[in-house]
C-alpha cells in the first residue's frame, strides 16, 4: 500500500470529475416502477444509456424555474432597502424607534443573505459580490447603533448609551 503514488491516483480522479457536467454529477432521484413493481437493487443502480442520460440532463436544464432576472430582481429589492435605510424617517435614538430601526437592519442583512444565496446558485458573480456588500452595509448600520450602547464605542448625541428613553 505504501508503494502507491497517491498524487497520480488523485490526479486521475480529478481529471475524470472535470470531464463530467454538473448535471451528470448530481443524479435525479429514482422514479418508481410502473404497476407497483419495485426494480431490483442492481438494476436500479445501473448507469443509463447515453441517449437517456443526455435526455435526463436536458430535462434537468429545462426544469429550472428561476432565471437571472429573478436574481437581479431580488438584488434590486435588497439594495433599495439598504439605500432607504440612509433616509430612515423615524427617530431611532431609543425605545420603540430604535427597536424598529434595528429590526429593519436585520431585514437588510437577511435580504442580503437571501440575494447572495440566489446569486451563488445562479453563478452571478457581480450580483453575489453586491449582495455580500449589502450584508456588510447592514452590519455597519447595526454596529453604529449597538456598539455605543454596549460600551464599545463612544456615545454621541445621535447615538446615546441608553437603550430606553427617559
Amino acid at each position: 500500500m505504501a508503494d502507491r503514488d497517491w498524487d497520480k491516483e488523485l490526479a486521475k480522479i480529478d481529471k475524470q470529475l472535470a470531464s463530467l457536467s454538473d448535471e451528470q454529477l448530481v443524479t435525479p432521484p429514482a422514479k418508481p416502477a410502473p404497476s407497483g413493481r419495485q426494480p431490483s437493487a442492481p438494476a436500479a443502480r445501473a448507469p443509463a444509456p447515453a441517449k437517456e442520460s443526455a435526455k435526463g440532463t436536458a430535462e434537468a436544464r429545462g426544469s429550472k424555474t428561476t432565471t437571472t432576472f429573478g436574481v437581479y430582481a431580488r438584488l434590486t429589492l435588497s439594495v433599495a432597502l439598504g439605500v432607504a435605510m440612509v433616509i430612515w424617517p423615524y427617530p431611532a435614538r431609543c425605545g420603540v424607534g430604535l427597536a424598529a430601526y434595528l429590526a429593519a437592519v436585520v431585514v437588510v442583512v437577511s435580504s442580503g443573505i437571501w440575494s447572495a444565496v440566489w446569486a451563488w446558485r445562479h453563478r452571478a458573480a457581480r450580483a453575489h459580490t453586491l449582495s455580500l456588500l449589502l450584508i456588510l452595509w447592514g452590519l455597519v448600520l447595526g454596529s453604529i447603533e449597538v456598539l455605543p450602547r454596549v460600551g464599545y464605542a463612544v456615545p454621541t448625541a445621535l447615538h446615546p448609551a441608553a437603550w430606553a428613553c427617559k
